[in-house]
């Protein structure tokens, strides 16, 4: 790092964006799961999930979220994980670990949710819902005899993230059905509320702008992906819950898995979506959000070399387009690729923040109205170069004693122009070397 770039304000997110967690694992993360691997090996089972647990603790600004908490009881260990709209409340002896997670009432649901139920039940592999006198329930059940770190990681996993999705499910799907257990959860700003708000109008307004500047025949292509970027945009940067959420998802899976469908089809049902989006009042636009702990990422890591795969693509697309002179779209498709890869791929923590960086490039007028300093002026075109080159320092410093041919590459970006800058980042990275030698 050069010593200029030393004095540089360093990255501090103050909100949350996109789907994974937004916190940092704590800098013993690795060290404390392998003392736990040690501790069930030597069959120390509470102490093994006492290291388990901690390894999965996260932080924001140095601080603990608290989205793990343990407590000790005579020869068992309680603990509760929370994972957004779920609070998973456990309790683990040297035999075996129970946990579950409430849904809602059983005298709340119908036959509809009672029917989605026992079909969840097919999907899960680890854990299953029941009923007792109260309450609908996931719950989980494991053996602890044969326990390692690897073994746990993925129930609790599972029992997370599906109550998560459950929950949400419910409330959107099931408009008269309560959902419980979610006191955990916070309110959201009203002043921040009334700003995404506003952006989404303005977003949308924007792109059907943009799409009226297109060319008349044979537009489709663009238009598809105006309308995704947008989408993407509101998920990653405005971050809904509930509804918005669980319909944006749906149309989303809809346009990329349905081969029968034509394009001009697909993006009919999506601009009839954000049409509705945009007809939503600020009232029911709220009931959307909220905050929360995460302990769990949604999203299967993926491999560097799918990424590798689909930036050049992208970028080859691109070309055609500036050969063709469809120059209006070019903007839109640097934009999408960022946010394509949030949206649908886990990623390593380094590219996660170098694509957030990214994307706070590409929208400064977002992150200036969140109170952020921006990286970019649109106005003047110009960039804030040395903020850069010390924003993608810091990412990558701290991860070269692991990752020894990960270099830093502010200094190689084109700062010309934002579309010759997205484009000389996105080739950095592509040649991002993850290879622990």
């Amino acid at each position: 790092m050069g010593w200029l770039n030393f004095f540089e304000p360093k990255m501090k997110l103050k909100h949350s964006f996109g789907r994974g967690i937004n916190a940092d694992l704590s800098e013993n993360e690795e060290e404390e799961f392998n003392k736990s691997y040690e501790a069930f090996e030597a069959k120390d089972i509470l102490k093994g999930y006492e290291y388990f647990f901690k390894s999965l603790e996260n932080y924001s600004n140095g601080t603990s979220n608290k989205n793990i908490i343990t407590t000790h009881e005579a020869d068992r260990l309680n603990f509760e994980i929370f994972q957004g709209s779920a609070k998973i409340s456990g309790t683990i002896t040297k035999e075996n670990l129970y946990a579950e997670a409430i849904l809602t009432k059983k005298s709340s649901a119908n036959v509809a949710l009672k029917r989605l139920i026992l079909e969840r039940n097919y999907q899960l592999t680890y854990a299953y819902y029941f009923s007792d006198d109260e309450y609908i329930k996931l719950k989980l059940f494991l053996d602890n005899i044969t326990m390692n770190p690897q073994k746990v990681f993925f129930p609790l996993r599972e029992i997370a993230l599906n109550a998560d999705f459950d929950k949400e499910y419910t409330k959107s799907e099931f408009l008269d059905i309560p959902i419980e257990d979610i006191e955990h959860l916070s309110a959201m700003n009203e002043s921040e509320l009334q700003l995404k708000y506003n952006f989404l109008h303005r977003w949308i307004d924007e792109s059907t702008a943009k799409i009226s500047t297109l060319p008349s025949n044979d537009n489709a292509a663009m238009q598809s992906f105006i309308l995704l970027y947008l989408i993407f945009k509101i998920d990653y940067l405005l971050v809904p819950k509930y509804g918005i959420f669980q319909k944006s998802s749906k149309k989303v899976q809809e346009y990329f898995s349905d081969e029968n469908a034509t394009v001009e089809a697909k993006n009919e049902e999506l601009r009839v979506y954000i049409n509705k989006l945009k007809e939503m009042d600020f009232e029911e636009f709220k009931t959307n959000f909220y905050n929360a702990k995460y302990t769990f990422n949604p999203l299967e890591k993926t491999s560097q070399e799918e990424i590798e795969v689909f930036i050049t693509e992208s970028l080859a697309k691109i070309r055609w387009y500036k050969n063709n002179r469809y120059n209006q779209v070019i903007p839109t498709i640097y934009n999408y690729v960022a946010l394509y890869i949030l949206y649908n791929y886990g990623l390593h923590v380094v590219l996660k923040n170098l694509l957030h960086t990214l994307v706070e490039i590409q929208d400064p007028d977002f992150f200036t109205s969140l109170g952020y300093t921006p990286l970019y002026n649109k106005k003047n075109s110009t960039f804030a170069k040395r903020a850069i080159i010390s924003r993608i320092d810091e990412i990558i410093a701290p991860h070269q004693n692991r990752f020894k041919l990960l270099k830093p590459f502010g200094e190689k970006l084109n700062f010309t122009s934002l579309n010759e800058f997205s484009n000389s980042f996105y080739l950095q990275i592509k040649n991002l070397n993850f290879e622990e030698i």
